[in-house]
């Protein structure tokens, strides 16, 4: 598969080849040309150039036609977020699934007006005049978007901002790049008008950070790591940030939980997606009066997630994103091991694969709890109480999501007031949302600005307050 970087749906000129290889046999899926920092320039100059806005029916049908022609390749994508990932294929068919309801949302929220309208004449200093709000486009937004979704994540910025009528230029990772342009490819063919959408791969001196520096780009959404996240809101100066970091997300499980419910979703949140998911299950907070039970029900349920070939269609995992991703995260179990963890199940590195693992003792200092640990690992601490519950769960620097598992309303309701998150599940994993729902964190996950289609939109856009003497 050969594919190039784009500006304003052309080519670009050429400056250099990336090579894209399964993480799981090291074979060369795709090579794609890269960018400059002249393109990025190009791409940002289209964007602001552009002045033909599609109507809001138009940009409904863009989106809605995409989401035909995805519909009819869901396969072929499927295969390709698998090829390029390492994921196993049944979480490419799930993420395109999700993608397609990305889309027909955006295609919803295309054709709703927001404004609103405020009588002047309600106060002693007011006039007989009324006060109107209508949202338009930004000139230029920028999205960088990470690996673990490579169509979804990229779908999550491209299909608000098209909805909300701004131009966008879209770096997607370096590693998962195949699947992003292959999309951009169908929105031209919906009618997307070039300069609406770029798509530019290459070095991060002469790409990303151009990209989040230049002064013409109005907002910028990233989703990725705390620690670029955190480099970005130092560099990018005056634009508006959309920054969604990573979780360190807690799975709560009372005593007075459903144990099979419990087991599923813990396994399901752990391991789905290799365990790469900012809002994957990374910590298991299990109350001591059901700890032993409920992880024997675990190492049970793991052995139903088979690791293997990602395009074997009995595989459950696949693999995470390289090998050295990889290494890390028997590092980590490791270091649990040393201080005192003790591995149940999994824990085995072949290449970029790592087993699904159940670990049980696990200190509450240990690394593997205190920062996000971004694979298949389900390490297990055991709390007293609710109280003691939601002190761990709130004890780490991130605040992206949770889920509590348990039969009684005041407990649920109790955690909901407490977790300092985003996002609190009762009786569900903690990722779980749809994709038109307000999704985003606090402290380390962001800085509480939220996406989703319907927030994402806002973002991209900006409210125009006028008033009329009448």
């Amino acid at each position: 598969m050969k594919l190039t970087s784009l500006i304003a749906g052309k080519p670009v000129s050429g400056n250099g080849t990336l090579s894209v290889r399964n993480p799981y046999n090291g074979d060369e899926v795709g090579t794609v040309i890269t960018a400059s920092r002249n393109d990025v320039d190009a791409a940002v100059a289209a964007a602001c150039g552009f002045r033909d806005t599609p109507s809001r029916y138009q940009r409904s049908e863009i989106l809605e036609k995409t989401r035909a022609a995805l519909e009819t390749r869901r396969e072929e994508f499927a295969r390709t977020i698998s090829s390029e990932a390492g994921l196993a294929l049944r979480e490419g068919r799930y993420e395109v699934g999700r993608t397609l309801d990305v889309l027909r949302f955006a295609a919803m929220e295309a054709l709703r007006d927001d404004g609103q309208i405020f009588s002047a004449d309600i106060s002693p200093q007011g006039k007989a005049r009324k006060i109107f709000t209508t949202r338009e486009p930004l000139r230029c937004a920028a999205a960088i978007t990470p690996f673990n979704h490579p169509l979804n994540q990229v779908a999550h910025k491209v299909g608000p901002a098209i909805a909300a009528g701004t131009p966008l230029v879209l770096k997607p990772s370096e590693k998962t790049p195949l699947t992003a342009l292959k999309l951009a490819e169908l929105l031209y063919a919906a009618g997307l008008p070039g300069p609406m959408l770029s798509v530019l791969l290459g070095k991060t001196s002469e790409v990303a950070e151009p990209l989040v520096q230049h002064p013409d780009v109005e907002v910028l959404a990233f989703t990725g790591s705390v620690a670029i996240g955190k480099r970005i809101s130092v560099t990018a100066g005056y634009k508006k940030l959309v920054l969604e970091l990573g979780g360190n997300d807690p799975l709560i499980v009372l005593n007075d939980a459903d144990l099979d419910l419990a087991v599923t979703l813990a396994a399901e949140g752990s391991f789905r997606n290799s365990g790469q998911r900012c809002t994957a299950v990374k910590r298991i907070l299990v109350e001591d009066g059901i700890a032993a039970k409920f992880t024997a029900l675990l190492v049970e349920k793991t052995k139903e997630y088979v690791c293997g070939d990602p395009m074997d269609e009995a595989t459950r995992v696949g693999t995470v994103i390289d090998e050295h991703a990889a290494i890390q995260l028997e590092e980590v179990l490791k270091e649990a091991v040393a201080a005192g963890a003790k591995v149940l199940i999994g824990g085995t590195r072949r290449g970029a694969q790592l087993q699904p693992t159940v670990i049980a003792e696990v200190p509450r200092n240990c690394r593997m709890v205190v920062s996000e640990s971004f694979g298949p690992l389900a390490p297990i601490l055991t709390v007293r109480n609710l109280d003691d519950a939601l002190t761990l769960a709130n004890s780490t620097a991130y605040g992206l999501s949770s889920g509590v598992v348990t039969t009684s309303l005041p407990s649920a309701l109790k955690a909901i007031k407490t977790l300092r998150c985003g996002t609190v599940n009762i009786n569900e994993v903690p990722g779980f949302r749809v994709e038109n729902s307000p999704f985003g964190g606090i402290k380390d996950s962001g800085m509480g600005v939220k996406e989703g289609v319907i927030e994402a939109m806002k973002a991209y856009s900006f409210v125009k307050t006028f008033s009329l003497p009448w």
